[in-house]
């Protein structure tokens, strides 16, 4: 059974920095592209970012260029969110997925990881 567990979410004020991290576990995790979505208050979830695997390329949002780095451990089945410079605008839901391409996600999706940024 796949799971996908987000966790490093919180309350930072502008400008602040969080790394959020997903443990995934029940599939072969490092033949999978992953990502990193988005869900504003009252909106649609979107995608921030993506990594691929074997490979490791990276593709973000423009709203989140120069400010978020995506990186993966494959030993620990990790993904990982650095959020630094972080605005208003990014609060919300954090979810990660897992894709055989970025931004299409394969699985249920886990519960997520709020983050608020507010001073």
């Amino acid at each position: 059974q796949v799971h996908l567990v987000e966790s490093g979410g919180g309350l930072v004020q502008p400008g602040g920095s969080l790394r959020l991290s997903c443990a995934a576990s029940g599939f072969t995790f490092s033949i999978y592209a992953m990502s990193w979505y988005h869900q504003a208050p009252g909106k649609e979830r979107e995608l921030v970012a993506g990594i691929q695997s074997p490979g490791g390329n990276t593709n973000y949002a423009d709203s989140v260029k120069g400010r978020f780095t995506i990186s993966r451990d494959n030993a620990k089945n990790t993904v990982y969110l650095q959020m630094n410079s972080l605005k208003p605008d990014d609060t919300g839901v954090y979810y990660c997925n897992a894709g055989y391409v970025v931004g299409v996600p394969r699985f249920d999706w886990g519960q997520g990881t709020q983050v608020t940024v507010s001073s």
